[in-house]
């Protein structure tokens, strides 16, 4: 399985993505090859597909539901949960996402 955290450097919710990504491999007892993807520019976000830092993918698919047919983005990523703007995805997203791909 392979997870990917992309971002740019200075991302204030980079560092809490990742420490949530191996928390989260930790505790649901999943191996993973976790790849940092620094874009750093309006270039490779396209190439990318890139929605915003930060951004989290499991096998090529991106953890928020619905967001599969967004354009990319280079910029700070925002996520919505309960009604709450937040700036890292929530734990139970990346689980879910992690227990499909296990599943295939």
């Amino acid at each position: 399985m392979k997870v990917e955290l992309l971002y740019f450097d200075g991302c204030p919710n980079h560092a809490p993505a990742n420490e949530m990504v191996r928390r989260i491999l930790t505790r649901e007892g999943i191996e993973a090859q976790v790849v940092p993807i620094d874009v750093q520019d309006v270039e490779t976000a396209i190439t990318q597909r890139f929605l915003g830092s930060p951004s989290i993918r499991v096998n090529g698919r991106d953890i928020e539901p619905g967001r599969e047919d967004d354009p990319p983005f280079f910029g700070c990523r925002t996520y919505t949960v309960q009604g709450k703007t937040v700036g890292v995805p929530p734990e139970e997203w990346l689980a879910d996402a992690l227990r499909s791909a296990s599943q295939i």
